[in-house]
């Protein structure tokens, strides 16, 4: 499918979000989630630049917009969240969890520590039937204020595509990126308690960005025996990615794929695009 119907099927790019809180949204994986974004509005933070990243590509340093003044601080991201805690319990809102993400890595956050440990006390006071889930890049898992931070949440969805360098540095824009640095991910991810793998499978007709076929995959299974994850979330583009030349891979590819992880008696959910299930 040419990526400019593949965009017009599953919409634009999302825009960057402008407040901390949003949602709650609707996921295939995670059902009615708040959403907190920690990143400075209207700007993408982040040390990736993932080609199929629903944001469009990453612009900038993360090394100098990390020290940006305009990062939400702790007492505003407690304060915001409080408030719509408090308006979805007047409202008896059904909330599934409220989930650290936005547009960009979470972690890269100046204060993540703090800002983790406030959003656990803030949904332990007002929500305390809620899960408090985040989605990383995994790429900070090892940084000790980041590790802290991480086990301040009850769900830790940590991504890893890919199991080979020329893999990684296609899909996920990771610029130098070697054995070394995904040995250190996949330890990294392994010393967590608890953690649900989350693999974003895409391809292109020229088979530049393609981390589904068998070589790739084996690569990948590889990595994620090192990491002993509690689950692996198996997913495809749902929404315009940021390479409009990308397309989704097939339910049928992607449940062969959960197969082969479970086969090394790890459990793997698929959740195929809902507009592409064949």
């Amino acid at each position: 499918m040419p990526g400019d119907e593949l965009a017009r099927c599953v919409g634009m790019l999302l825009p960057l979000l402008e407040h901390i809180v949003y949602g709650p949204v609707r996921s295939r994986r995670l059902g009615r989630p708040l959403g907190v974004n920690l990143l400075p509005a209207g700007m993408k933070v982040c040390n990736m630049n993932c080609a199929y990243c629903q944001y469009g590509w990453t612009r900038g340093a993360p090394r100098i917009t990390a020290r940006h003044r305009s990062w939400p601080d702790v007492e505003r991201v407690a304060a915001a969240v409080e408030q719509r805690l408090g308006e979805a319990a007047q409202k008896n809102e059904l909330l599934d969890r409220i989930t650290v993400a936005g547009h960009g890595e979470p972690t890269l956050h100046p204060a993540f520590e703090d800002v983790a440990e406030g959003l656990r006390a803030v949904r332990d006071r007002m929500a305390p039937g809620v899960r408090l889930a985040i989605l990383s890049n995994s790429t900070t898992a090892a940084w000790p204020d980041v590790t802290r931070g991480l086990a301040f949440f009850d769900e830790r969805y940590m991504k890893l595509d890919a199991g080979d360098p020329i893999t990684f540095a296609r899909i996920n824009g990771a610029g130098r990126s070697s054995d070394a640095s995904l040995a250190k991910i996949a330890d990294a991810l392994s010393a967590l308690s608890s953690v649900v793998v989350q693999a974003m499978f895409v391809s292109d007709a020229s088979h530049d960005f393609d981390n589904a076929t068998d070589g790739a995959v084996q690569k990948w299974l590889s990595a994620i025996e090192r990491v002993k994850p509690s689950r692996v979330h198996i997913y495809t583009i749902d929404r315009a990615p940021a390479d409009a030349a990308l397309r989704p891979v097939p339910t049928r590819r992607l449940r062969e794929i959960a197969e082969r992880v479970r086969a090394a008696g790890i459990s793997a959910d698929v959740f195929p695009s809902r507009r592409h299930q064949r």
